[in-house]
């Protein structure tokens, strides 16, 4: 069954068409994700899909019942409630039922049963219609899927009781989509939905999704989440839609495929044509072969012309060179604690990094990376210890934030003021390189877009010829074209890397060995990103037993020994309330049906004491399912 569908749409601002006849459908239950370089109309079509932007023709079909929600990029929760409150207005009307409940109940113990038997037979037939509509609709299961959602999110319970609107943009974001998710919509549409999270919590987000029951349609610049989602990929492209059955490296492969088809027929057809040309042009006046002449000529008029293939693959183009070699040890880091006014955010930091190694500086957001990485950079200075740098080591820092962009230059000085033994020519081949061509070169650097910035500060970052490069965010604000042309240049850079970067399949790509930063140290993984999920998932204490990671920091064995101690004391009492839960919906069910007995409906006494006992178990189980899904967040897999 399609549950949504985008019929011939056409959409233009001005003179410059976005989308022509583009045309997109959702099946029940499908996984789709929508990609094109930035610019090429993917938040259009979302917009007149979801009805926030017309279409000049063409129209949007769903059937009669089917719900769509909608997270807009960037899109913030915005409130004067508390986060709590905010959360549980997703489920008002199972509220609004359990305290019609309770009411219910409080009739039923008060009613007199021999005195008016009439009235309390209505007031239990409306109690059990009730009850059972809660049951059926998750109404004691609400508050454990809440925290879920939540704690997936990272709002932990010190988040409950803030108001939302003094959440950080970033945390706005994320409370939209848990509140998204929470209400279940038959299609969900989601405008990069993996921004504002770390690692751990994209992982989360995909297994939720996976098994997610409706209908998701998602733009998305992450690759590994469209591997790990998409069944269906649409590619917006020359204003219109293509379809490819698979995940996104399958949507890779059958594009080039397909180009590779289409250029092979176009180039045969071209060949013909010529041959066919040719035959006409030498025999056409000579009267013995004029009439096989003509003949060809009637062919070749009958030809369709095939269209050249072409693709929408106009990207940045790079090439990474080093002006000399550093000596083998490029960075070393001695008992370092990095932070800000005096207070450490990360301590005991140790590593080596050796020329040629291209090193991701991974952990969950607030650990310190991107202060390590400025530390590192000389833009900020050690609290303790000491980092030092080997020999000929030249160094360049892209900072996220591009603070080292002068916004009131032109884009040309930006470049020239950096690099001035270029000449004009020089600095315009460079910024055309980085796609900034004709007056591009005079825009004032405070009005680019954030892509440009990006793809600015990578050409000055180009030219520096710098032996070790020190990025943050690199891939912030570029398409996947953009990503796939950085890849490439880094692949290839016979230099050093250490950077820091939320794109897992960017990390997986460029990573020789992996940094997983905490408050107390490094522990190093020698590997890409896949290499290091597996680790992660095997290890269930601080050091490995296969040598294959090297922990550097101050890992003691008693601290290890009490990691363990905590886990197996988490893992036991998960189980106890995995055992508990079971055993406190048995009753429950068991004392529902007894309520059903006329012995029991017709007590009033009896029926009193059960249903009070009920509630007490139903206050149990709810408290256990909280405790149940807060230990699950925090116990180790593997």
């Amino acid at each position: 069954m399609i549950v949504l569908q985008a019929a011939h749409i056409d959409k233009s601002f001005g003179s410059v068409d976005v989308l022509k006849n583009a045309t997109l459908s959702v099946r029940e239950g499908e996984r789709v994700g929508l990609v094109g370089r930035n610019g090429a109309g993917k938040t259009t079509l979302l917009k007149i899909i979801t009805g926030n932007l017309q279409p000049d023709t063409g129209e949007i079909i769903r059937p009669r019942g089917i719900s769509i929600g909608y997270l807009a990029q960037g899109g913030g929760q915005e409130s004067n409630r508390t986060v709590w409150n905010e959360m549980l207005d997703v489920f008002a009307g199972l509220i609004q039922q359990e305290n019609r409940l309770r009411a219910l109940e409080a009739n039923m113990s008060a009613l007199d049963v021999s005195s008016n038997q009439t009235l309390f037979n209505k007031v239990t037939e409306e109690y059990t219609l009730l009850r059972e509509s809660f049951s059926r609709n998750g109404g004691y299961e609400y508050e454990a899927a809440l925290r879920s959602v939540l704690h997936g999110l990272k709002f932990t319970e010190e988040y409950y009781q803030m108001m939302v609107n003094n959440l950080s943009g970033g945390e706005k974001t994320r409370l939209a989509l848990a509140k998204l998710l929470l209400t279940k919509p038959n299609v969900l549409i989601l405008d990069e939905p993996t921004n504002y999270l770390d690692l751990e919590t994209m992982g989360w987000l995909e297994r939720y999704l996976q098994s997610y029951p409706g209908a998701i349609l998602a733009v998305s610049h992450d690759r590994y989440f469209l591997d790990a989602l998409a069944q269906t990929i649409y590619e917006l492209e020359f204003c219109s839609l293509t379809k490819y059955n698979g995940n996104y490296s399958r949507y890779l492969t059958t594009k080039a495929e397909e180009l590779e088809r289409r250029a092979k027929q176009y180039k045969k057809q071209q060949e013909d044509i010529a041959r066919l040309e040719d035959f006409v042009r030498r025999n056409i006046a000579r009267a013995s072969t004029t009439g096989r002449a003509k003949s060809k000529q009637k062919l070749l008029e009958k030809i369709k012309p095939l269209e050249k293939p072409s693709s929408d693959n106009h990207k940045i183009s790079l090439a990474l060179e080093a002006a000399r070699h550093s000596g083998k040890e490029v960075l070393i880091a001695k008992e370092l604690s990095v932070g800000y006014n005096g207070k450490p955010v990360s301590r005991n930091i140790n590593f080596t990094i050796y020329r040629g190694e291209r090193v991701a500086l991974l952990g969950p957001n607030g650990t310190g990376k991107t202060t390590l990485l400025k530390t590192v950079a000389g833009v900020l200075t050690p609290l303790a210890g000491t980092i030092r740098k080997g020999y000929h080591v030249l160094e360049n820092y892209y900072d996220q934030e591009q603070t080292n962009l002068n916004y009131g230059n032109q884009v040309i000085n930006e470049l020239w003021d950096d690099f001035p033994d270029f000449n004009e020519q020089d600095i315009r081949a460079v910024l055309g390189r980085f796609l900034f061509t004709g007056d591009d070169g005079y825009k004032l650097v405070g009005d680019l877009s954030g892509g440009e910035k990006s793809r600015l500060a990578l050409a000055k970052l180009i030219c520096g010829k710098a032996n070790l490069l020190l990025l943050d965010e690199p891939t912030s604000h570029l398409d996947i074209l953009s990503n796939e042309a950085l890849e490439e240049a880094l692949s290839g850079f016979e230099g050093t890397l250490l950077f820091i970067s939320h794109d897992r399949y960017f990390i997986n790509k460029i990573a020789t060995r992996v940094f997983e930063l905490t408050e107390t140290g490094i522990q190093s993984f020698q590997g890409n990103f896949n290499y290091y999920q597996s680790k992660k998932a095997d290890l269930t204490t601080l050091h490995s037993t296969e040598g294959k990671t090297v922990t550097e920091g101050k890992s003691t064995y008693l601290r290890r020994k009490e990691v363990q101690r905590e886990e197996r004391k988490k893992l036991r009492r998960y189980a106890e309330l995995e055992a508990l839960i079971c055993s406190l919906e048995e009753e429950i069910k068991a004392l529902e049906n007894e309520l059903y007995e006329p012995e029991i409906y017709n007590d009033h006494e009896a029926y009193r004491q059960k249903n009070s006992t009920m509630e007490k178990l139903r206050q149990k189980l709810e408290n256990c399912m909280g405790e149940w899904v807060k230990l699950s967040d925090t116990i180790t897999d593997g």
